[in-house]
């Protein structure tokens, strides 16, 4: 009895409250539009002629929910001026800044750009990004906070459902994905109760109690 009530408590408790992660995510440009990248920046070795993207936004997830460069993967256009050189590959960049709302409080995002780096064979991308897009910012775990210097501070800050922002995620982050924060968060995060929810639980601890007593009687 006391379990069955359990359970229909935590299914129908109130979801978690945060609304999104404020972060840069990691994207691919295959068969004519954006992918999810897989592996993190630092795993990650892109082959020449690729086109790698970054979107800075509060998004509702990581993965495919998260928001996608505006702007086409076009590599011809992006490294149109960079001729090839031999020994080195080329790598088109897609740094899309976000908008007025992905923006912390008191920044303003610059400008979308693009650019084509010339670097080693085997260059990450995380070489490839610092190559185009210094300076990067990165937290003790390895997670990517920020490109070009933006944004000045945070890093995959969570926001409450009225979107301000709350303390940024300490969840520890996967090395072989440090992009992915809201990812990693979810690694550590357990269901969340909301008032009426826990006090509904702690009554139901305590009925359950006394049926039990009234039973060994």
């Amino acid at each position: 009895m006391i379990t069955g009530v359990l359970i229909l408590l935590m299914l129908g408790a109130a979801p978690a409250q945060a609304a999104g992660y404020r972060y840069w995510s990691f994207w691919r440009w295959s068969d004519g539009g954006w992918a999810y990248q897989q592996q993190g920046p630092a795993v990650h070795v892109p082959a020449d002629g690729a086109v790698e993207g970054w979107r800075f936004a509060v998004s509702p997830d990581g993965g495919q929910d998260a928001a996608r460069p505006a702007a086409a993967g076009d590599f011809a256009a992006v490294c149109a001026a960079t001729p090839a050189v031999d020994g080195r590959k080329r790598v088109a960049v897609v740094l899309d800044f976000g908008g007025a709302a992905d923006a912390p409080g008191g920044e303003s995002p610059p400008a979308a750009r693009t650019a084509c780096a010339v670097v080693a064979p085997r260059a990450s991308s995380a070489e490839v990004l610092a190559t185009v897009a210094p300076p990067l910012r990165y937290d003790t775990n390895g997670l990517l906070c920020a490109i070009a210097g933006y944004p000045r501070g945070g890093c995959a800050d969570q926001l409450g459902a009225a979107g301000a922002a709350g303390a940024p995620s300490s969840a520890p982050v996967d090395a072989a994905h440090p992009s992915d924060a809201a990812s990693a968060a979810r690694t550590s995060a357990g269901p969340v109760l909301g008032v009426g929810a826990g006090l509904a639980l702690v009554a139901a601890l305590g009925a359950g109690a006394a049926w039990q007593v009234r039973r060994r009687r």
